[in-house]
């Protein structure tokens, strides 16, 4: 199983960022340890969307989870986030492999 945590940067993002950076990033660092997150990052050119890439047995409320704690949240660096379940077809890490 898969989810897609999407961020909403607040428009000056790449100048606050910088104080809840590395805490964002070992959360981040911590949560793929423990086999929940498989990619994350910004997304598009501004930058100001991010996604991540959850996995495991429980990947929507891992994703959740991750938000509810992660600084960047708590400290208005985001302005809104989603988390969905994704269907995954395609792919070697495919949850539910589909072939023609």
């Amino acid at each position: 199983m898969h989810a897609v945590l999407e961020y909403t940067y607040e428009d000056n993002y790449l100048e606050t960022r910088g104080q809840y950076r590395a805490d964002h990033l070992r959360a981040g660092w911590d949560a793929v340890e423990r086999g929940e997150l498989l990619l994350g990052g910004a997304a598009g050119e501004g930058p100001f969307k991010g996604l991540l890439i959850f996995t495991g047995d429980n990947p929507l409320e891992a994703a959740k989870a991750f938000a509810a704690a992660d600084p960047y949240v708590i400290n208005g660096v985001v302005t809104a986030w989603t988390a969905s379940p994704w269907t995954t077809v395609l792919g070697k890490e495919a949850a539910t492999p589909v072939h023609p």
